[in-house]
């Protein structure tokens, strides 16, 4: 028959096109993506057959409702069904995103292997589209999982995906197993099952220790290129990666950067005694320091020498290159000032955390008059991992009671888990005395309670999903959020206090 040989070459076509996308009955076949077609005339209804690396599919044609060079509509019948169904095939502009392919394929996949390794389970199809109303966006495939009488929330992240969205992973689940037990009805929903990327695991494991047992995760990795999931076993310890530098070693490191700092002429000016914008951050892993403008790094000390500038453009402080950073400091300077009216400049806007730490570091009781203001460290546990890895301030009450503190500017859904990440780490080191040990909090008796978490934010910048996250952390751990003033560089002032 004369249109069947005329779709045979159309479907050839499409699919040597690089740009065709498959639909069964609406739903988009991302596992067909790089799609090989054929059309087998053995009877009055030939049969079509797709197949790709990942997926093979054969139906049989029932009529063509529709043929164009962009676009083949096929009624198709499964074998073993009665109903009809409809198969499309779409030729795009241009290929579809690597990224939307890539989570599709992996969705599909995943719903695959579920099913595979978990036989006796109900799983209901995958969803990837963001959910505005829980916070959850396209990044992460989630659905359920029934077991007899028992229910999961399930949520997975491709290894192709950043590291700050693996990371990111519990915070999302959390807010999904959250969403699901909202809307069950006949049965609870027991806990959340995560699917990460191999290697991933063991950190989130770790990070589900400051969880309360009413959350009960468990998680799985990758293995196989994806296809197959294996449990992790749990974990008894914190994330206890931290390393304390000895706080002899932090002062000898800081008086030498300060004494070079002290004797260039641009940097002097904004030092003490002269003046106190210029700030000094240990950074242990190179046992380096940062000079920072109200937060702001724009240089850093080593034993080498200083190099200077913003971002990822450095140069190295030499009698020629001075003029150069007397110049760099003054911008800065005029720019990073509390008073300034061009708030929308981009030194005024830069490192806002940074920015925040100080004010506090200037007088922590303007935050809670608890605080003992004679011992308050920045950027300690210091870490190897980078920035992430470090917590923003570590303080203590009055009365000896630890106190992490994590500051953020904006919105930020993963405050609540970053906080928990650094209070577990504060707490094994305060069980194994190393502040003692190391010579922090000198002179001060250091209450065995576990530490406090306060969360400081401008008041409308706590991100909604928070409340949601503080009920599954561990009854151990005391949150309270700070919200303060908007315009805070002109002033730290606490608006409420939860």
């Amino acid at each position: 028959m004369n249109d069947w040989a005329a779709l045979d070459r159309a479907l050839a076509a499409m699919a040597s096109s690089g740009s065709a996308e498959v639909r069964e009955d609406g739903k988009w076949l991302a596992e067909l993506s790089k799609l090989h077609c054929e059309l087998h005339q053995d009877s009055i209804r030939p049969l079509v057959r797709l197949w790709s690396s990942e997926r093979n599919l054969t139906r049989r044609v029932l009529r063509i409702r529709e043929q164009s060079d962009d676009r083949i509509v096929l009624e198709v019948r499964r074998f073993g069904r009665a109903k009809a169904g409809k198969l499309e095939f779409l030729r795009t502009d241009s290929p579809r995103a690597a990224a939307r392919i890539t989570r599709d394929e992996f969705r599909t996949r995943l719903q695959r292997v579920l099913a595979e390794q978990f036989p006796d389970a109900a799983i209901d199809p995958l969803a990837a589209s963001p959910d505005l109303e829980h916070s959850l966006s396209g990044v992460y495939a989630r659905g359920r999982m029934q077991e007899g009488s028992r229910e999961w929330a399930v949520m997975a992240v491709s290894p192709g995906e950043s590291a700050a969205a693996v990371e990111g992973i519990l915070t999302s689940g959390l807010l999904w197993l959250d969403a699901t037990r909202s809307r069950a009805q006949s049965r609870a929903v027991e806990g959340l099952r995560l699917f990460v990327p191999q290697g991933a695991g063991q950190p989130l494991l770790a990070l589900c220790c400051g969880l309360s047992p009413n959350a009960r995760v468990e998680v799985f990795e990758f293995r196989d290129q994806c296809n197959r999931v294996q449990k992790m076993a749990a974990s008894n310890e914190g994330n206890a990666q931290g390393w304390l530098v000895p706080k002899r070693e932090v002062d000898a490191t800081l008086a030498e950067a300060r004494e070079a700092a002290g004797g260039i002429h641009a940097l002097a000016l904004h030092l003490p005694p002269a003046g106190h914008e210029i700030g000094l951050r240990f950074i242990g892993a190179d046992s380096e320091v940062a000079l920072c403008f109200r937060g702001l790094e724009f240089a850093r000390w080593s034993r080498e020498g200083i190099v200077f500038g913003l971002g990822s453009r450095r140069e190295r402080l030499t009698s020629e290159s001075e003029p150069e950073l007397d110049h760099l400091v003054r911008q800065i300077d005029s720019h990073r000032d509390s008073l300034s009216t061009r708030t929308s400049h981009s030194l005024y806007r830069a490192a806002p955390e940074r920015w925040m730490e100080t004010l506090v570091q200037e007088d922590p009781t303007r935050v809670d008059a608890q605080l003992d203001p004679a011992f308050l460290y920045s950027q300690l546990p210091a870490m190897g991992a980078g920035e992430r890895g470090v917590i923003d301030l570590l303080g203590v009450t009055r009365r000896g009671r630890l106190v992490v503190m994590e500051l953020k500017a904006s919105e930020d859904m993963h405050l609540p888990m970053q906080a928990v990440e650094y209070w577990l780490r504060v707490r094994q080191h305060q069980r194994e005395g190393d502040f003692e040990r190391y010579g922090y909090f000198a002179g001060k008796q250091l209450d065995r309670k576990p530490p406090l978490v306060y969360l400081i934010a401008p008041a409308l910048r706590f991100h909604s999903s928070a409340e949601t996250i503080l009920r599954y952390l561990s009854p151990e751990i005391q949150v309270t959020r700070i919200g303060l003033n908007e315009n805070w560089r002109r002033g730290l002032r606490v608006v409420f206090r939860q």
